[in-house]
């Protein structure tokens, strides 16, 4: 206390403050000998956080106000700041929710572990980590049952230098430059716009801007600039409350003023929550195809004969599903102080069903038979079906062909679920106009899947709505219509506009981080 602040004082401090304040200490050797083993500690986590571009972050603030990016830095220093030598560190894209100016300082970090002698494997999409990297493993060709295979394993620099690429390696011809996504011929134009006047929601303090309607509009800024509470304190709360009867209200949420609505039906967020948290939910429930497969089944000559109507074959109610699993194919076995184990049920075999219900065959194949098919060919099972065929093909658009038509929402990452939600998005007749917000929609695609996602963000802007998204990827980023960046930095330090307009506009814009780096994409 003597030395001029107390423990409440400290933690309030942000961590650029706290390096200051112990870089400051003025202690007599005594002094600093009897602190030094818990100063050094603190030092060096302090210095991690810095080198992660955390900096600005409070050290009493709370984890569940942090962004994605945030959180997975401060993960990264608590594992990471030990400093370690002759350590593996595996790290599953540890770029997830970072703008590119974040990521050279966290390869910056990722290289200097390296060169202490540890050896570190990432698992990652971004290009700038791909090419700091000495060696390169490229998994494929194809994802799900086309994948699997080692189709690269070499240094990154002679598969970089090499004439040909004879893997054919999609990830190489990326990285060659030999494919690459074009910059879009035109811009969509404005269809009105949302005005929003005195924004103000954690470190947003007094926003104004205009949010034209009709386009493919991206949010940039550094991790922490304060795209996530734009979209979801501002943009979302209030869309909420002007389109969807159970929110309606006349209020506005943390801004002055929010007009503009009158040109929108409705608005639909889709985040990476799980499309459903129990085994029984997966893709064909959750775009309805399954309700139409349901039928197919009691339109049998078989399901008929025996009176059989499309509830027998749903594992949701009881009749034709297997009564000890409840049709989960899985009993869960509690495990105590240690997650939820799920074992196969002993009694159906994991097929959900009763032996009576698989006994009705369509095209000769039983109802678990068809849930075990892959996207890609129940697609060409029912392809003569309107109502299956076109939201299978609506999955096979976003690149989901791997996925089971029956398999478990529990299974699918943040990633896939958002694309199974995206694609029952795009089936749907749109009698009156959407505004679609995307949170960083492109989080754990590869390059080829990143161009099919663009080309279904600008399919439903074609189709007269609108599509949001908080994004990092420079390819999203160049494709889009209109751009907001938000900054100029993270925490107090951003929370303003700092350049809005075209791509070209932004790239143009010497205060925006984002346009120096978008500069070189276009």
């Amino acid at each position: 206390k003597n030395l001029g602040t107390n423990i409440v004082g400290f933690t309030a401090m942000t961590v650029k403050e706290a390096t200051q304040f112990i870089d400051s200490l003025q202690l007599s050797p005594k002094q600093h000998e009897i602190p030094w083993p818990a100063l050094r500690e603190i030092i060096d986590r302090l210095e991690f956080m810095n080198n992660v571009g955390i900096e600005y972050l409070t050290l009493d603030r709370r984890a569940n106000t942090l962004s994605g990016g945030e959180a997975q830095r401060i993960r990264l220093a608590s594992q990471l700041g030990s400093g370690l030598v002759g350590a593996l560190y595996v790290l599953d894209e540890p770029t997830i929710g970072l703008h590119q100016r974040d990521n050279d300082r966290l390869i910056k970090t990722l290289t200097e572990l390296r060169d202490l002698g540890n050896t570190i494997i990432v698992v990652e999409h971004d290009e700038d980590t791909i090419f700091a990297a000495d060696y390169l493993i490229d998994i494929g060709p194809g994802a799900g049952i086309h994948g699997g295979h080692v189709v690269v394993a070499d240094y990154l620099e002679p598969l970089l230098s090499a004439k040909t690429n004879p893997s054919g390696s999609i990830t190489l011809d990326y990285l060659r430059g030999t494919k690459k996504l074009a910059v879009p011929e035109r811009r969509t134009g404005e269809k009105g716009s949302i005005k929003i006047k005195g924004g103000k929601a954690f470190n947003i303090t007094n926003l104004n801007v205009d949010i034209p309607l009709g386009r493919l509009i991206c949010v940039t800024g550094v991790s922490g600039s304060g795209k996530s509470t734009f979209m979801y304190e501002i943009v979302d709360k209030n869309l909420k409350g002007r389109l969807e009867k159970k929110f309606r209200t006349a209020k506005t949420y943390n801004c002055a003023s929010f007009t503009g609505t009158e040109y929108l039906g409705r608005s639909i967020l889709i985040d990476q929550s799980p499309i459903g948290r129990t085994p029984r939910s997966n893709p064909a429930t959750y775009t309805g195809a399954f309700s139409h497969i349901r039928d197919m089944f009691a339109a049998s000559g078989e399901a008929r004969a025996r009176g059989w109507k499309p509830g027998r074959f749903s594992f949701n109610v009881k009749g034709g599903r297997c009564e000890a699993c409840q049709g989960n194919g899985v009993i869960a076995v509690e495990m105590h102080f240690l997650p939820t184990v799920f074992v196969e049920c002993d009694i159906c075999e994991g097929k959900r069903f009763t032996k009576e219900t698989l006994e009705v065959t369509y095209r000769k194949k039983n109802i678990h038979e068809v849930l075990e098919m892959t996207i890609e060919e129940a697609f060409v099972f029912f392809k003569d079906v309107p109502a299956i065929e076109e939201r299978l093909k609506s999955l096979l658009d976003v690149g989901l062909s791997y996925l089971k038509l029956g398999q478990s929402a529990t299974t699918l990452s943040g990633g896939e679920a958002q694309r199974v939600k995206i694609a029952s998005e795009l089936y749907r007749p749109h009698t009156q106009k959407t505004i679609y917000l995307l949170d960083e929609p492109t989080i754990g695609l590869h390059y080829e899947d990143v161009k099919k996602l663009i080309e279904i963000l600008q399919q439903l802007v074609n189709q007269g709505n609108t599509v949001m998204v908080i994004e990092h990827s420079l390819d999203v980023i160049k494709s889009a219509d209109y751009v907001i960046d938000i900054g100029p930095e993270g925490g107090v330090g951003g929370g303003n506009i700092v350049a809005k307009g075209t791509p070209e506009e932004i790239a143009e814009n010497p205060k925006s981080f984002t346009g120096q780096y978008l500069k070189k994409h276009l």
